[in-house]
Protein backbone atom coordinates (compact mmCIF):
# COMPACT_ATOMS: atom_id res chain seq x y z
CA UNK A 1 0.00 0.00 0.00
CA UNK A 2 1.56 3.44 -0.76
CA UNK A 3 2.25 6.06 1.97
CA UNK A 4 1.63 8.61 -0.54
CA UNK A 5 -1.28 10.93 0.53
CA UNK A 6 -3.79 12.11 -1.86
CA UNK A 7 -3.37 15.77 -3.22
CA UNK A 8 -6.21 17.88 -2.50
CA UNK A 9 -8.33 19.23 -5.31
CA UNK A 10 -8.50 22.70 -6.28
CA UNK A 11 -11.96 23.19 -4.90
CA UNK A 12 -10.68 21.54 -1.93
CA UNK A 13 -7.98 24.12 -1.23
CA UNK A 14 -10.05 27.01 -1.98
CA UNK A 15 -12.05 25.79 0.86
CA UNK A 16 -9.09 25.01 3.02
CA UNK A 17 -7.00 27.78 2.81
CA UNK A 18 -8.23 31.72 3.97
CA UNK A 19 -9.01 33.84 1.19
CA UNK A 20 -6.46 36.60 1.16
CA UNK A 21 -7.68 40.03 0.38
CA UNK A 22 -5.42 42.91 -1.65
CA UNK A 23 -5.53 45.67 -0.22
CA UNK A 24 -5.85 48.57 -2.33
CA UNK A 25 -5.28 52.32 -0.68
CA UNK A 26 -7.37 54.96 -1.62
CA UNK A 27 -6.13 57.00 -4.79
CA UNK A 28 -4.84 60.51 -3.97
CA UNK A 29 -5.11 59.92 -0.36
CA UNK A 30 -1.72 59.01 2.24
CA UNK A 31 -3.62 57.62 5.24
CA UNK A 32 -7.07 56.87 6.01
CA UNK A 33 -7.94 56.97 9.62
CA UNK A 34 -11.44 55.23 10.54
CA UNK A 35 -13.49 56.94 13.12
CA UNK A 36 -15.94 53.62 14.67
CA UNK A 37 -17.60 52.60 17.46
CA UNK A 38 -19.82 49.20 16.50
CA UNK A 39 -22.39 51.40 18.80
CA UNK A 40 -24.67 54.35 17.43
CA UNK A 41 -25.78 57.64 19.38
CA UNK A 42 -22.16 57.97 20.72
CA UNK A 43 -21.05 61.33 18.56
CA UNK A 44 -18.90 59.42 15.62
CA UNK A 45 -19.86 61.79 13.29
CA UNK A 46 -18.97 64.75 15.56
CA UNK A 47 -15.86 63.17 16.15
CA UNK A 48 -15.21 62.79 12.60
CA UNK A 49 -15.93 66.46 11.63
CA UNK A 50 -14.04 67.79 14.33
CA UNK A 51 -11.73 65.70 14.07
CA UNK A 52 -10.81 66.71 9.89
CA UNK A 53 -10.94 69.66 10.79
CA UNK A 54 -8.68 69.91 13.16
CA UNK A 55 -6.49 68.23 11.40
CA UNK A 56 -6.78 70.95 8.54
CA UNK A 57 -5.74 73.61 10.97
CA UNK A 58 -2.41 71.90 11.93
CA UNK A 59 -1.60 72.50 8.36
CA UNK A 60 -2.95 68.69 6.85
CA UNK A 61 -5.15 68.41 3.44
CA UNK A 62 -7.83 66.39 4.71
CA UNK A 63 -10.84 64.65 2.88
CA UNK A 64 -14.08 63.41 5.02
CA UNK A 65 -15.95 60.42 3.83
CA UNK A 66 -19.59 59.26 5.01
CA UNK A 67 -19.54 55.58 4.63
CA UNK A 68 -22.84 55.48 7.02
CA UNK A 69 -25.02 54.49 3.64
CA UNK A 70 -28.57 54.05 5.61
CA UNK A 71 -27.45 57.38 8.20
CA UNK A 72 -25.22 60.14 6.73
CA UNK A 73 -24.76 62.94 8.72
CA UNK A 74 -21.94 64.69 6.89
CA UNK A 75 -24.40 66.61 4.61
CA UNK A 76 -26.34 68.24 8.28
CA UNK A 77 -23.43 68.88 10.02
CA UNK A 78 -21.25 70.60 7.03
CA UNK A 79 -24.51 72.47 5.85
CA UNK A 80 -23.84 71.05 2.05
CA UNK A 81 -26.94 70.90 0.12
CA UNK A 82 -25.58 70.78 -3.61
CA UNK A 83 -24.71 67.64 -5.32
CA UNK A 84 -21.28 66.35 -6.73
CA UNK A 85 -20.44 67.18 -9.99
CA UNK A 86 -19.12 64.09 -11.80
CA UNK A 87 -17.46 63.89 -15.47
CA UNK A 88 -19.46 60.42 -15.85
CA UNK A 89 -16.93 58.35 -14.54
CA UNK A 90 -15.57 59.76 -11.30
CA UNK A 91 -17.27 61.76 -8.65
CA UNK A 92 -15.81 65.36 -7.38
CA UNK A 93 -15.69 65.61 -3.84
CA UNK A 94 -17.63 68.64 -2.10
CA UNK A 95 -15.55 71.15 -0.63
CA UNK A 96 -16.50 72.92 2.84
CA UNK A 97 -13.93 74.52 5.04
CA UNK A 98 -11.06 73.28 2.71
CA UNK A 99 -12.33 69.35 3.44
CA UNK A 100 -13.06 66.94 0.40
CA UNK A 101 -16.18 65.94 1.40
CA UNK A 102 -18.19 63.21 -0.16
CA UNK A 103 -21.63 60.99 0.97
CA UNK A 104 -24.53 59.28 -0.01
CA UNK A 105 -26.28 62.09 1.61
CA UNK A 106 -25.18 64.74 -1.24
CA UNK A 107 -26.76 61.69 -3.76
CA UNK A 108 -30.10 61.44 -2.33
CA UNK A 109 -32.40 63.75 -0.29
CA UNK A 110 -31.94 64.10 2.78
CA UNK A 111 -35.31 62.29 4.06
CA UNK A 112 -34.88 59.14 2.05
CA UNK A 113 -34.54 55.97 3.28
CA UNK A 114 -31.53 53.80 1.61
CA UNK A 115 -33.60 50.55 1.38
CA UNK A 116 -30.30 48.38 -0.12
CA UNK A 117 -29.07 45.09 1.15
CA UNK A 118 -25.65 44.60 1.71
CA UNK A 119 -24.29 44.13 -1.84
CA UNK A 120 -25.60 47.72 -2.96
CA UNK A 121 -23.64 49.04 0.05
CA UNK A 122 -20.55 47.32 -0.45
CA UNK A 123 -20.71 48.83 -4.20
CA UNK A 124 -21.42 52.37 -3.34
CA UNK A 125 -18.23 52.25 -0.61
CA UNK A 126 -16.55 51.11 -3.40
CA UNK A 127 -17.39 54.29 -5.61
CA UNK A 128 -16.74 56.48 -2.64
CA UNK A 129 -13.35 55.01 -2.37
CA UNK A 130 -12.64 54.40 -5.89
CA UNK A 131 -14.01 56.70 -8.14
CA UNK A 132 -13.98 59.85 -6.18
CA UNK A 133 -11.43 62.15 -6.97
CA UNK A 134 -10.11 62.79 -3.79
CA UNK A 135 -6.43 65.02 -4.61
CA UNK A 136 -3.47 65.17 -2.54
CA UNK A 137 -4.75 64.03 0.75
CA UNK A 138 -2.86 63.96 3.97
CA UNK A 139 -5.60 61.92 5.79
CA UNK A 140 -9.10 60.57 4.77
CA UNK A 141 -11.03 60.52 7.82
CA UNK A 142 -14.03 58.00 7.28
CA UNK A 143 -16.97 58.43 9.48
CA UNK A 144 -18.04 54.45 10.03
CA UNK A 145 -21.50 52.94 10.73
CA UNK A 146 -22.43 51.44 13.60
CA UNK A 147 -22.57 47.91 14.06
CA UNK A 148 -19.57 45.57 12.35
CA UNK A 149 -20.86 44.31 8.89
CA UNK A 150 -20.35 44.91 5.34
CA UNK A 151 -19.09 48.36 5.85
CA UNK A 152 -16.18 47.31 8.26
CA UNK A 153 -15.13 44.34 6.31
CA UNK A 154 -15.06 46.27 2.81
CA UNK A 155 -12.60 48.82 4.69
CA UNK A 156 -10.67 46.22 6.51
CA UNK A 157 -10.22 43.66 3.95
CA UNK A 158 -10.08 45.28 0.49
CA UNK A 159 -8.60 48.83 1.65
CA UNK A 160 -5.80 50.18 3.13
CA UNK A 161 -6.69 51.73 6.33
CA UNK A 162 -4.03 53.00 8.20
CA UNK A 163 -5.50 52.97 11.87
CA UNK A 164 -8.69 53.48 13.82
CA UNK A 165 -10.10 55.14 16.10
CA UNK A 166 -12.71 54.09 18.89
CA UNK A 167 -15.29 56.33 20.29
CA UNK A 168 -17.73 55.24 23.37
CA UNK A 169 -19.33 56.74 26.00
CA UNK A 170 -18.85 55.28 29.16
CA UNK A 171 -21.72 53.08 29.95
CA UNK A 172 -21.76 49.62 29.62
CA UNK A 173 -24.45 49.43 27.34
CA UNK A 174 -22.40 51.52 24.69
CA UNK A 175 -19.11 49.49 25.69
CA UNK A 176 -20.62 46.34 24.89
CA UNK A 177 -20.62 46.88 21.30
CA UNK A 178 -17.23 48.47 21.05
CA UNK A 179 -15.85 45.74 22.95
CA UNK A 180 -17.27 43.71 19.75
CA UNK A 181 -16.14 46.28 17.20
CA UNK A 182 -12.24 46.33 18.93
CA UNK A 183 -12.28 42.21 18.41
CA UNK A 184 -13.19 42.69 14.90
CA UNK A 185 -10.55 44.99 13.88
CA UNK A 186 -8.02 43.31 15.81
CA UNK A 187 -9.15 40.00 14.32
CA UNK A 188 -8.98 41.79 10.46
CA UNK A 189 -5.59 43.26 11.29
CA UNK A 190 -7.06 46.82 11.65
CA UNK A 191 -4.56 49.03 13.47
CA UNK A 192 -6.59 50.54 16.56
CA UNK A 193 -4.56 53.78 17.73
CA UNK A 194 -6.66 54.52 20.96
CA UNK A 195 -10.02 54.84 22.26
CA UNK A 196 -12.07 58.22 22.79
CA UNK A 197 -14.57 59.14 26.18
CA UNK A 198 -17.21 61.13 24.66
CA UNK A 199 -19.24 62.98 26.33
CA UNK A 200 -17.54 61.45 29.44
CA UNK A 201 -19.09 64.22 31.82
CA UNK A 202 -20.87 67.54 31.85
CA UNK A 203 -19.46 70.33 33.75
CA UNK A 204 -22.42 72.76 36.28
CA UNK A 205 -22.50 76.03 36.29
CA UNK A 206 -21.58 74.97 39.87
CA UNK A 207 -18.48 74.14 38.57
CA UNK A 208 -18.37 70.51 39.41
CA UNK A 209 -18.08 67.38 36.87
CA UNK A 210 -21.12 65.22 36.85
CA UNK A 211 -20.39 62.26 35.31
CA UNK A 212 -23.78 61.43 33.37
CA UNK A 213 -23.20 58.35 31.65
CA UNK A 214 -20.90 56.58 34.60
CA UNK A 215 -17.21 57.14 34.76
CA UNK A 216 -14.21 55.40 33.69
CA UNK A 217 -15.67 52.70 31.56
CA UNK A 218 -13.95 53.47 28.14
CA UNK A 219 -10.44 53.98 29.92
CA UNK A 220 -11.63 50.26 31.55
CA UNK A 221 -12.02 48.93 28.58
CA UNK A 222 -8.81 50.57 26.47
CA UNK A 223 -6.93 48.76 29.30
CA UNK A 224 -8.61 45.29 29.25
CA UNK A 225 -7.64 45.32 25.57
CA UNK A 226 -4.31 47.05 25.95
CA UNK A 227 -5.38 49.83 23.55
CA UNK A 228 -3.73 53.66 24.31
CA UNK A 229 -6.68 55.62 25.79
CA UNK A 230 -6.69 59.06 24.02
CA UNK A 231 -8.48 60.95 26.72
CA UNK A 232 -12.17 62.23 27.63
CA UNK A 233 -14.34 65.20 25.45
CA UNK A 234 -17.01 66.09 27.81
CA UNK A 235 -20.50 67.32 26.95
CA UNK A 236 -20.85 70.65 25.88
CA UNK A 237 -23.97 72.00 24.46
CA UNK A 238 -21.99 74.46 21.98
CA UNK A 239 -21.25 71.21 20.49
CA UNK A 240 -24.32 70.21 19.88
CA UNK A 241 -25.91 73.66 18.60
CA UNK A 242 -22.57 74.25 16.21
CA UNK A 243 -22.92 70.44 14.48
CA UNK A 244 -26.69 71.53 14.07
CA UNK A 245 -25.89 74.87 12.16
CA UNK A 246 -23.45 73.07 9.95
CA UNK A 247 -20.21 74.39 11.25
CA UNK A 248 -18.62 72.46 13.78
CA UNK A 249 -17.20 73.66 17.06
CA UNK A 250 -13.40 73.24 15.97
CA UNK A 251 -14.42 75.81 12.42
CA UNK A 252 -16.64 77.69 14.75
CA UNK A 253 -14.42 78.21 17.91
CA UNK A 254 -11.36 77.53 17.37
CA UNK A 255 -10.44 78.75 20.92
CA UNK A 256 -13.38 77.07 22.43
CA UNK A 257 -11.77 74.68 25.19
CA UNK A 258 -13.81 71.26 23.40
CA UNK A 259 -11.78 72.50 20.09
CA UNK A 260 -8.13 72.54 21.77
CA UNK A 261 -8.91 69.17 22.65
CA UNK A 262 -9.82 68.11 19.09
CA UNK A 263 -6.37 70.48 17.77
CA UNK A 264 -4.33 68.64 20.40
CA UNK A 265 -5.30 65.01 19.25
CA UNK A 266 -4.78 66.33 15.69
CA UNK A 267 -1.35 67.05 16.22
CA UNK A 268 -0.79 63.50 17.98
CA UNK A 269 -2.14 61.90 14.62
CA UNK A 270 -0.19 64.18 12.46
CA UNK A 271 3.13 63.28 14.15
CA UNK A 272 2.61 59.69 13.96
CA UNK A 273 2.22 59.54 10.24
CA UNK A 274 3.93 62.65 8.74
Amino acid sequence: MSDKKPELSAAMKSKAEPKIFKKNPINGTKFTIAISSAKGGVGKSTFATNLALALKKTGCKVGLLDADIYGPSIPKMFDINEKPKSDGQKLEPIIKYEIQCMSIGFLADQQTPMIWRGPMVTSAIKTFTQKVNWRDLDFIIVDMPPGTGDTQLTFSQEIKMDGAIIISTPQEVALLDVKRGIKMFDKLGVKILGLIDNMSFFKGDDGKNYKIFGDGGVKKTAEEFSKEFLGEIPINPEVGKSGDRGKPIVEADPDHEISTIYINLAKKIKSIYL
